[in-house]
């Protein structure tokens, strides 16, 4: 085990420890939580931030989520996950080779191209009255996509 690395404040007479890892030279519990925490707080950031865009973009489109509210949550969470990784709420429903590339060329950023020119989701986030999937909703809270998602 390497000793901790100290360093003097002031006169020299208080020693500090630089090293966040303890004399057991086991890492310390709170500060993994901590990290855990903000990793965790951070996602929620995103997946709010991706919820209020999806029910103002229902209400002015005048679409609806899918009347099964998990199939809206895991989309909500995907399209959240892709703005954390790669900079813009590239479509979670379909397979890229480059997803880099996909989000530069902007064509599957939701609300994608088809939905814009044609009201057509193929992630079944945003469905027109008529499609027999669509519910009555175009509100989803944060409590129901975790609890949707927690499983995956």
């Amino acid at each position: 085990m390497m000793p901790a690395v100290t360093t003097t404040v002031g006169s020299g007479a208080l020693p500090v420890r630089t090293s966040s890892t303890p004399p057991s030279g086991r890492p310390r519990r709170c500060a993994v939580r901590a990290q855990a925490a903000a990793a965790d707080a951070s996602g929620d950031k995103s997946v709010e931030i991706m919820r209020k865009f999806s029910e103002q973009y229902a209400r002015r489109s005048n679409t609806f989520f899918c009347a099964d509210k998990s199939v809206t949550a895991v989309v909500v969470k995907g399209l959240a996950d892709h703005k954390d990784q790669l900079g813009a709420p590239l479509c979670p429903c379909r397979h890229y080779d480059d997803k880099a590339a996909e989000v530069a060329q902007g064509y599957w950023n939701c609300p994608c191209v088809p939905m814009r020119e044609r009201k057509e989701c193929h992630c079944m986030l945003f469905l027109t009255p008529d499609n027999d999937f669509a519910g009555e909703d175009q509100a989803i809270s944060l409590e129901e996509i975790k609890e949707a998602t927690s499983k995956i």
